[in-house]
């Protein structure tokens, strides 16, 4: 990606997102990334489990409808939203790779995935990004997957790289969320395990005080620091943020200030029992 090119990200099941970032395409396609995602049919919501559909003819399907809406002749990079527990992987992908060959998608990635499911995908065609959620309160992927990344050189896409919100600083309180806020369903924004994590946050304001930066910036700096193919999408309705979060890149942490935010303890599960292979998924043995 070039210093002039942007990164649009869309799905199919975003809404309006891909007609809105097709009608920002007009006469400067070359100068954008473009990502979108295929395969959640119905995502998991409180009412019932997701729908996930990795079948080829499926893929076809998708590619064909998100190219008319983007108005574009190609993806730069395709994902897999979520695994379809009852697709294997490699049937999966294999399809994903005959848009390479056919000029429709540059890239591939996977969304959510767990190690085994990266492996074999990459085995069928080389994987170019894996999303997951990644921030200072979220550090599952250090674990197995990240370290997994590093073998091939797949980057790294984490989503909620501010913790929903917390790590800006700008949530002090319970109250400062809607009643009907998702957030108050999460373990994190639990009451016992928000007072002991919004002390974890002073440790990010004081930090972003030493580089007269917003505490956000840190938080997106840390992440950067991780290695230069790893990029966070931190998500916003306000153009203010957009930019207030784009200069995280200049925000050079010291390694005793990475030291101590790695150090941050957090409380609480990053979300409740999801279940339905919904976070770092797998596919049944290739046939």
């Amino acid at each position: 990606m070039t210093e002039q090119q942007a990164v649009e990200q869309a799905a199919n099941i975003y809404g309006d997102s891909e007609d809105a970032i097709g009608k920002a395409l007009t006469g400067r396609r070359d100068k954008v990334v473009v990502a979108t995602k295929f395969g959640v049919v119905r995502p998991l919501t409180a009412d019932g489990p997701p729908v996930i559909n990795g079948r080829p003819e499926y893929i076809r399907e998708r590619i064909e409808r998100s190219l008319t809406r983007l108005g574009t002749d190609h993806v730069d990079l395709y994902y897999q939203h979520r695994v379809d527990p009852d697709v294997p992987i490699e049937e999966t992908v294999g399809a994903m790779a005959e848009l390479v060959k056919e000029g429709k998608v540059r890239h591939l990635g996977l969304s959510e995935a767990a190690p085994d499911t990266i492996r074999r995908a990459h085995a069928v065609h080389p994987i170019s990004a894996v999303q997951t959620e990644w921030s200072l309160w979220s550090r599952d992927i250090e674990r197995e997957v990240f370290p997994l990344c590093r073998e091939p050189g797949i980057g790294v896409v984490p989503y909620s790289p501010l913790g929903r919100g917390m790590l800006t600083g700008t949530i002090t309180s319970l109250d400062d969320l809607p009643a009907d806020d998702y957030r108050r369903n999460m373990p994190r924004f639990s009451q016992e395990a928000f007072d002991a994590n919004l002390a974890a946050v002073d440790t990010v304001r004081e930090i972003a005080r030493a580089h007269d930066a917003a505490a956000g910036q840190v938080a997106l700096a840390w992440l950067l620091a991780k290695a230069d193919d790893v990029v966070p999408i931190p998500g916003t309705l306000h153009l203010s943020r957009l930019e207030e979060n784009s200069g995280a890149a200049e925000v050079a942490l010291t390694e005793e200030e990475i030291a101590r935010l790695d150090a941050l303890p957090v409380s609480g599960e990053r979300e409740s029992e999801l279940g339905h292979n919904w976070s770092y998924g797998v596919t049944p043995p290739q046939r």
